[in-house]
């Protein structure tokens, strides 16, 4: 049976990245993008419980099962190809104009803050998230200025 202490601590790993999660998701948010607030919260979350679950699993049967092999690359793997997938749904074409790559992307990326967090850097991860909360805002205007292209979704 599990500690609910050690479930208690564990649970931090999570709110660490959801809030994390929540900043970037905001900054979608407030551009009317598809994934806004609620989605990159589920998505940093989901990563890091996916972290713990896996370290979790390795810690307590690591020592009984020595004809199991523990990936731990496996779990980071299997987090990428599940919010690609995600991502993947978020893209779309029409007449020549492709629409959500930026949104497919910060899926990744609040998937990796996630992780980040569930491993336990929360120093790596908060850097990370303001790194990109400069690149989706600090880029977005430098192209308007001067390149004189704004999103006509989010008209400034």
């Amino acid at each position: 049976m599990a500690d609910p202490l050690q479930d208690l601590l564990l649970l931090v790993r999570l709110l660490v990245a959801g809030a994390l999660s929540a900043l970037i998701g905001w900054e979608r948010e407030t551009k009317n993008m598809p994934a806004g607030l609620r989605t990159h919260l589920l998505v940093g979350m989901s990563a890091a419980l996916f972290v713990v679950l896996g370290e979790t699993l390795i810690t307590r049967y690591a020592n009984d099962a020595h004809n199991v092999r523990f990936d731990v690359i496996g779990v980071l793997g299997a987090v990428v190809s599940g919010v690609s997938f995600l991502g993947a749904g978020a893209i779309f074409s029409a007449r020549g104009s492709t629409h959500g790559l930026t949104t497919a992307a910060s899926l990744l990326a609040t998937a990796a803050i996630g992780a980040t967090c569930g491993l336990t850097h929360y120093v790596l991860a908060g850097a990370t998230t303001l790194l990109f909360l400069l690149t989706l805002n600090v880029l977005a205007t430098l192209k308007t200025r001067l390149l004189g292209q704004a999103d006509p979704r989010n008209p400034r």
